[in-house]
């Protein structure tokens, strides 16, 4: 799950927390290979805990429409900004499953061949980012871009991207006016008084009315079950008989509840940086649990600023460089770096710092400079920039959707007495996020179409050994997550990065690690048991 910004105003996610995971990253398309010859995929099977509802045989009828269309993949829109050979299409699929022939969405996906043999080849492998929220469809770059890591299995697969329901070019949805969404400076997330935390219920409460006036008729379809829905329809239209699958962070709660679902459907599968799919955990607890693990990882940049302080002058100590951090955001609450960057702003900022060890050494730096006295790049990193239309309109539309696909997953607390309650204990020792992750999931509480209950994630009868990576000290997927899922998926292997803690982890360089993902997907190679891994090196000041 990817924590966004510290309020639902503030853009989240990569390099500003816009909500657009950076945890994937970085062949010549050689026309009509990739579908020809390709046996149409069988309808989905409804499985066992799918079996005999409504939505299981909708999807069982999107996804024989889907195996007979097939995709009419054409070069990218100009705008979307993906060069051939990565090609385009859409798939259709039913906004509720319950009503296969009621109204149908459009889902953007993209794809690029893979770069081996015809022998070397095995069929497609899609990828979700996280969010939820994120686009995915940056995927087939990995492949333009030459990403080293994943030149292997390019050759195997046509790597796969899409546009989740309500995501970017798959029917949008949206909460706000974007420019509304992205202006500075917000409020100070962290309440002074009463006053504070009842501006705050307002601002929520007319969030969650924004939702349903703008989105109303996509919202109660905007679930993590619909969502596995559309995977499979996808699937289907692909021409894959089983699903070849890379989740991360949210991207894991997708996967889990995909092969809960269609666990016949499975083929390969690998989610990296997991949520606990655990029914009592979804989605108001995980929040929380994120909280105090934001707090351990913030801990662990400190140390490391502290240990480097030649380099960046904020103290040597931990201690000193969180009374630099406090002064800082005093002097922001106070008046506001360059008129527009408040603690808010600050905290969205700073928070890729815990997130992505990527971040260490230019969050320091930008901070380091506004210390000695040159502001400028510390306020152009954590300001808005209305200028950005687009990006402003990516960013609103990801935080309506991780807001509308939480909220819908599952019934939240209505009482403010137990948001306050938790959310103030939790506050004394973990008081980085804790407030601000508070705000900006507050518009569950007072949402207006029904929430469900969640999925029982468990396993189901075909489901193939399931590869589960993760970091012992992840912020925004707690690792307790991987531990559950584990034991939830029988047969499934956890790979444990050690000692480490950024999000995201197959996509950096840990040769433990990135042998055994390879190995994985080309030939389906599981170690006999778990594994530790010692953890990838450290970010350099």
């Amino acid at each position: 799950m990817e924590r966004a910004a510290p309020t639902r105003r503030t853009s989240a996610g990569g390099n500003d927390l816009r909500r657009t995971a950076v945890l994937g990253s970085a062949g010549t398309l050689i026309a009509g290979t990739l579908i020809a010859g390709a046996i149409a995929a069988p309808a989905a099977t409804a499985e066992s805990r799918h079996t005999g509802t409504s939505e299981a045989r909708g999807v069982q009828l999107a996804a024989e429409r889907a195996a007979k269309k097939g995709i009419d993949w054409t070069d990218c829109p100009a705008d979307w900004g993906f060069a051939k050979p990565i090609q385009c299409g859409y798939v259709s699929v039913p906004l509720d499953y319950a009503h296969p022939y009621g109204q149908q969405i459009k889902l953007a996906v993209d794809r690029i061949a893979s770069t081996g043999t015809p022998a070397e080849r095995q069929g497609a492998l899609v990828y979700n980012p996280g969010g939820p929220g994120a686009s995915g469809m940056r995927f087939p770059t990995r492949v333009t871009n030459k990403n080293p890591l994943w030149v292997n299995t390019a050759k195997a697969y046509d790597f796969v991207g899409f546009d989740p329901r309500g995501v970017g070019h798959s029917t949008p949805i949206s909460c706000v006016d974007p420019q509304e969404y992205v202006k500075a400076p917000k409020a100070d997330p962290v309440p002074d008084s009463e006053a504070d935390k009842r501006a705050q219920r307002k601002l929520a409460a007319e969030y969650a009315d924004g939702c349903a006036e703008r989105s109303g008729w996509m919202l109660p379809f905007m679930t993590t079950p619909n969502t596995a829905r559309d995977l499979d329809v996808i699937r289907a239209a692909l021409g894959e008989k089983k699903l070849n699958y890379l989740g991360v962070s949210y991207g894991t709660y997708l996967g889990a509840v995909y092969g809960t679902l269609f666990p016949s459907h499975v083929r390969r599968m690998l989610v990296d940086s997991v949520v606990d799919p655990a029914r009592d955990n979804i989605w108001y607890q995980a929040n929380l649990n994120q909280d105090v693990a934001f707090q351990g990882r913030w801990n662990d940049w400190e140390d490391w600023v502290a240990k480097n302080d030649a380099a960046f002058h904020l103290g040597d100590t931990r201690a000193k460089v969180e009374a630099q951090w406090l002064k800082l955001r005093a002097q922001a609450k106070k008046s506001p770096l360059g008129g527009v960057v408040g603690p808010a702003e600050l905290i969205a900022y700073f928070q890729n710092a815990p997130y992505y060890d990527s971040a260490w050494a230019p969050t320091a730096q930008n901070w380091s400079k506004f210390v000695a006295g040159d502001t400028k790049a510390l306020v152009d990193a954590a300001a808005p920039d209305l200028s950005d239309t687009k990006g402003n309109i990516s960013a609103e539309n990801g935080n309506a959707v991780y807001t509308a696909v939480e909220c819908a997953d599952a019934k939240w607390p209505t009482s403010w007495k137990k948001w306050d309650r938790d959310n103030t204990r939790l506050h004394r020792n973990n008081p980085f996020m804790t407030w601000a992750n508070a705000w900006m999931n507050l518009p569950c509480a007072t949402w207006q179409t029904k929430q469900q209950t969640p999925v029982e994630v468990r396993t189901g009868k075909g489901l193939p050994p399931v590869l589960i990576v993760q970091s012992t000290r992840d912020a925004a997927t707690p690792y307790q997550g991987a531990v559950s899922l584990h034991q939830r998926f029988k047969g499934s292997r956890l790979i444990t990065e050690k000692d480490a803690g950024s999000h995201g982890v197959t996509g950096l360089v840990n040769p433990c690690i990135n042998t055994r993902v390879e190995a994985y997907f080309l030939s389906g190679k599981v170690d006999s048991a778990d594994v530790t891994c010692t953890p990838h090196a450290t970010p350099k000041p």
